[in-house]
């Protein structure tokens, strides 16, 4: 024992070969503590903020990194404010590192591939029809405020995280200046916040749509004219005054010491119009800002709420909400999504001028838990299926450019008891398709629809065979419910 201990003794003493090694070692620190002392950036934030640049403070925030395209307009409208200029230069290997402003600020700091370039720019949505605006990646604004001097560092979110955050950092002399600062931005950003007035959708990216990658895109807000509502008109009544009256009358009601908070839920058969109804009220509220969530997508409602929130008169639109109210048992609890939505709905307060608008198949998978949370939902209406007199305007809805030389129509409306306008509608593209085949003529010439080809449309639908066809377009018979798959049949349902 005594043996070993003394070998390892002696071989912690310290050689002529250890010095040696040791001294380059101390030689590679010193030389990497001047190199991060040359380096291009944190020399370009010293020259601008003088040498004590070390000492000062930095104030930070974040946006989420859809919010990205705000941040950069409320930074655009600070910066040009009276007597204030800015340089801008790119930054590049810092925006995916964990480095920020304040340890470019320090004496010795690991600038190691942090370096000077051009500046970087991402195409983030900014309104519908693909409308975009370039955003700074990375860049480092030295400003200079009425003769007081700042550095101001940009950075989106890291480029394997578009969805991730962006983050505005800012240092000066005065932590309350800097402070300032920030604020300012988030006013102007709200303030030049391109979402407002325009119907936007949360959801993942399909087929590298939106431009930049990132979880909200735009939709085109639709037009639709009353009369292409089929419903009954005290129904359609009663869900125009709870959704557009109350906006309508917003100032005169908040007068009165009355509460703008609402939420309305439509509830039918798949295909009886609920989305087709949402798309007209929507279209009632040209200036109303509106999120579109649709089932599992529900997981962005905070996000959406926080959109709501800020930009209102508002209106959050949730499609299929039982998608996320199903339970899987008697003794298991409805799924906690929907807990957080009505959370939300209740956080927003009577005050806010937000509607909640939510459609479903199911009534009864929701019904215990709003029922249990009394408040959350002000009007149910439930949408039917359109009656013999309904079914007739559906025909004329739909017919669009078609004439039809048809001598028993009521005979095909008779068929077509219990049915809904989904099943109306591709009756007539069906028709018009067997009268297509049928008849030559010119490419664009207005198809002749007769008995014949309505008919053999029917017997198409109502054939046995086309059973699951029929369910899926409301039809009689159908047991089972038919759900979106997401997102993205939300955007087809919405330009349908």
């Amino acid at each position: 024992m005594a043996e070993s201990a003394g070998i390892g003794e002696q071989g912690d003493r310290p050689e002529l070969a250890d010095i040696g090694r040791m001294a380059r070692r101390l030689v590679r620190l010193a030389v990497s503590a001047a190199r991060a002392d040359d380096a291009p950036v944190p020399a370009m934030l010293r020259g601008h903020l003088g040498p004590h640049a070390a000492d000062l403070p930095v104030v930070g925030g974040s946006w989420r990194g859809y919010d990205q395209v705000n941040l950069q307009a409320g930074l655009d409208a600070w910066l040009a404010g009276p007597l204030r200029e800015h340089e801008l230069t790119g930054v590049t290997g810092l925006r995916n590192s964990g480095s920020g402003l304040a340890g470019l600020l320090r004496p010795g700091a690991d600038a190691a591939g942090i370096g000077v370039g051009g500046v970087a720019m991402t195409a983030r949505p900014a309104g519908p029809a693909g409308l975009t605006r370039a955003c700074v990646a990375c860049g480092l604004y030295l400003v200079n405020d009425g003769g007081t001097p700042l550095a101001v560092l940009l950075r989106g979110p890291d480029e394997r995280d578009p969805d991730g955050d962006a983050s505005l950092e800012v240092a000066c002399a005065d932590p309350a200046a800097a402070r300032d600062v920030l604020d300012e931005v988030r006013r102007q950003a709200v303030a030049r916040n391109v979402f407002r007035g325009h119907v936007v959708t949360f959801g993942e990216p399909v087929f590298g749509y939106p431009p930049g990658g990132g979880l909200l895109r735009f939709l085109d807000r639709p037009r639709l004219d009353r009369a292409a509502v089929v419903l009954p008109d005290e129904v359609l009544g009663d869900i125009e005054r709870q959704v557009v009256g109350v906006t309508r009358h917003a100032g005169r009601l908040r007068a009165s010491g009355q509460h703008l908070g609402r939420g309305v839920l439509l509830h039918g058969a798949p295909g009886t119009g609920k989305t087709h109804t949402v798309r007209y009220l929507i279209g009632r509220l040209p200036a109303v800002t509106v999120v579109v969530l649709s089932g599992h997508a529900l997981r962005w409602i905070t996000e959406a709420c926080s959109v709501a929130r800020t930009l209102q008169p508002s209106v959050v639109v949730v499609e299929d909400v039982d998608l996320i109210a199903e339970e899987g048992g008697p003794r298991i609890a409805p799924h906690p999504m929907l807990f957080r939505l009505l959370a939300e709905m209740d956080g927003l307060g009577e005050d806010a001028d937000v509607t909640f608008l939510l459609t479903t198949n199911r009534p009864d998978l929701l019904e215990a838990a709003l029922a249990a949370r009394p408040g959350r939902i002000d009007h149910a209406a439930e949408l039917p299926v359109p009656d013999a007199e309904a079914r007739r305007r559906l025909i004329a809805l739909y017919q669009g450019g078609l004439t039809l030389d048809v001598t028993d129509l009521d005979g095909v409306i008779k068929r077509t008891d219990g049915v809904t306008a989904a099943f109306i509608k591709e009756l007539l593209r069906r028709a018009a398709l067997l009268a297509a085949e049928a008849c030559a003529g010119p490419a664009d010439a207005p198809l002749r629809v007769t008995d014949a080809h309505l008919g053999a449309a029917l017997d198409q639908l109502l054939d046995a065979r086309g059973a699951l066809t029929r369910s899926l377009l409301g039809g009689r018979g159908q047991d089972a419910v038919i759900r979106p798959m997401g997102a993205d049949a939300v955007i087809r349902a919405w330009r349908a």
